[in-house]
């Protein structure tokens, strides 16, 4: 008995559904979510259209548990990194880590970089920010209790630190270079000078 030529070898349910995930990233990467299609990730894997729709429900369901994927992926790297070390250590790691995801998984971070649907209410680099500044503020609380500082004040730092090592994780992409590790070091050391010499009222000057 002869196997169809354009079949795919049987896997489990949970490797089919790791190689849709995977390759779905890939096309989404390449693509958009708009202009991506069903028909090429079941062909690229291929699989008929009915396997994807039988473990994500089609195209946004899809989308969405690949969103979600990475975005845990990129919250348990800079978690970890952010999790022992002296302040201005954690700032670098943090940074570091967020660089290196973006190095390392360049279409997951096209993915997380992108508008995500209308039709998705969470999702999409706005969540994963949100998620990472809340973890990166956690740290931050704690160091400004300890330096005297109002602690209530922690998440606009975060917010700030994380967003500007993101903006920069974009550029990056254009240009590959210099290495992550020189990048991180450089947001770390403008980050932390700024810490460091932090006002206890800040207020805006007066002109």
């Amino acid at each position: 008995m002869s196997l169809r030529k354009n079949s795919s070898p049987r896997l489990s349910a949970a490797a089919r559904r790791a190689q849709l995930i995977e390759i779905a990233k890939e096309v989404f990467a390449k693509r958009g979510y708009e202009a991506t299609s069903v028909e090429e990730i079941a062909a690229r894997a291929k699989v008929s259209k009915p396997i994807v729709y039988e473990h994500f429900g089609g195209k946004e369901g899809l989308y969405a548990v690949l969103v979600d994927r990475e975005m845990e992926h990129v919250v348990q790297l800079i978690s970890q990194a952010i999790a022992s070390g002296t302040p201005r250590q954690r700032v670098e790691s943090a940074a570091l880590a967020f660089l290196t995801y973006v190095r390392d998984q360049p279409d997951g971070f096209l993915v997380l970089s992108r508008d995500a649907p209308l039709t998705l209410v969470h999702g999409g680099m706005s969540s994963l920010l949100n998620d990472v500044a809340e973890r990166v503020a956690d740290v931050f609380t704690s160091t400004f209790k300890q330096a005297g500082y109002d602690p209530k004040t922690a998440p606009i730092y975060a917010h700030a630190l994380v967003g500007m090592v993101t903006f920069v994780g974009q550029w990056w992409t254009e240009t590959r270079k210099p290495p992550v590790e020189v990048v991180a070091s450089h947001i770390a050391a403008l980050a932390w000078m700024g810490l460091r010499h932090l006002p206890k009222r800040p207020a805006l000057t007066k002109r």
